[in-house]
C-alpha cells in the first residue's frame, strides 16, 4: 500500500492511495501510528486531483547518511568507502512536501539537489542486529536532501538545514511492496534531463548496517526516517558545476515508490 498525508479544503488528513482515488483513515492517525499498528477503517474518499498531498511525516525524526555512494565529493576529491557510517540530523523546517517550491538560500548560489531512498521505521528497537534490521522497516519514501555547498563547508548541519531547501514524499510505500531494496533505481531529472541514475545497491553501507548502527546510538521508534545517501550526479559534481536557479523543475524518482516533483522558487 501507499500511505500519504494530504489536505482537503485546508483540513489535514491521512489515508492511502487506491488507483486514482484517496481513501481517508478514520480518526486521522499519523502515518507513524499506521505503520506500527496497521491501517484503520476508512471514512472518506476523494479523487486524487481533488486533494493536496503534503509532507508525509511532519512529526518524524530525520536521520541522514552522508558519503554513502561512490562518486566525486561535492566539496572536492572522491568519495571512497569510509571506515564508518557518517550521519547528521535534518530539521523538519528544511523540507517541503511534493509539488511545493524549494526556497533558494539567498546567501549562496551553490544550491544543490540530492535524490535519496528514505527508510521509515515501523517497529522500534534498540541495538538492533543487522540480521533483524529489515523487519523494522515499515515503509519507504523519497527524500531530496537539499544542500547549500559552501555553507556545508562551514558544517554539515549548516549546509543541510536551510529553510525549505529540501523535499520529501509523495507517499510512504509499505515494506511488503519492495522485494529487494538493492534493486530500487534512483533517478533525478532536472528540467527533463536525467542527472542522477543509480541502483540503491551501490551504497557502501546497506540498510541493515545503517539501521543497526543508528539503533546502537539511540533507540529507533516508529516514524523515524533515515535518508540513506545520494548517488553521483549532483550539481556540485558536474563539470562545470550546475547549481539550482529559480524556475528549475525537478523530478526525483525511485522505482516503485513514485515521483517527487518540485520547482525552485
Amino acid at each position: 500500500m501507499k500511505f500519504l498525508a494530504f489536505s482537503v479544503d485546508g483540513v489535514p488528513r491521512t489515508g492511502r492511495l487506491h488507483g486514482d482515488k484517496v481513501l481517508g483513515f478514520g480518526g486521522n492517525p499519523p502515518l507513524s501510528q499506521v505503520l506500527s499498528e496497521g491501517a484503520p477503517a476508512e471514512d472518506g474518499e476523494w479523487p486524487l486531483a481533488a486533494v493536496t498531498i503534503t509532507a508525509p511525516l511532519p512529526e518524524a525524526r530525520l536521520f541522514c547518511i552522508g558519503l554513502n555512494y561512490p562518486k566525486p565529493h561535492p566539496l572536492g576529491g572522491e568519495v571512497k568507502g569510509p571506515a564508518n557510517i557518517s550521519y547528521f540530523l535534518k530539521h523538519q523546517a528544511a523540507l517541503v512536501g511534493p509539488g511545493a517550491a524549494l526556497r533558494p538560500p539567498g546567501v549562496s548560489e551553490q544550491f544543490d539537489y540530492e535524490c535519496e531512498l528514505a527508510v521509515v521505521i515501523g517497529k522500534g528497537g534498540h541495538r538492533i542486529a543487522e540480521a533483524e534490521a529489515l523487519a523494522h522497516i515499515g515503509g519507504y519514501t523519497i527524500l531530496n536532501d537539499g544542500s547549500v555547498r559552501d555553507w556545508q563547508a562551514h558544517s554539515v548541519t549548516a549546509g543541510k538545514n536551510f529553510f525549505e531547501s529540501g523535499s520529501w514524499g509523495p507517499t510512504v510505500t509499505t515494506a511488503d511492496e519492495v522485494a529487494d531494496w538493492r534493486e530500487l533505481r534512483l533517478q533525478t531529472r532536472l528540467n527533463g534531463r536525467t542527472v542522477q541514475d543509480s541502483k540503491a545497491g551501490a551504497m557502501f553501507f546497506g540498510l541493515e548496517k545503517i539501521i543497526a548502527y543508528l539503533s546502537t546510538i539511540t533507540p529507533l521508534v516508529p516514524g523515524d526516517v533515515i535518508a540513506t545517501g545520494s548517488p553521483e550526479g549532483t550539481g556540485a559534481t558536474q563539470k562545470p558545476p550546475r547549481f539550482l536557479v529559480p524556475g528549475d523543475s525537478l523530478e526525483f524518482e525511485v522505482s516503485g515508490l513514485g515521483i517527487l516533483t518540485n520547482t525552485v522558487a
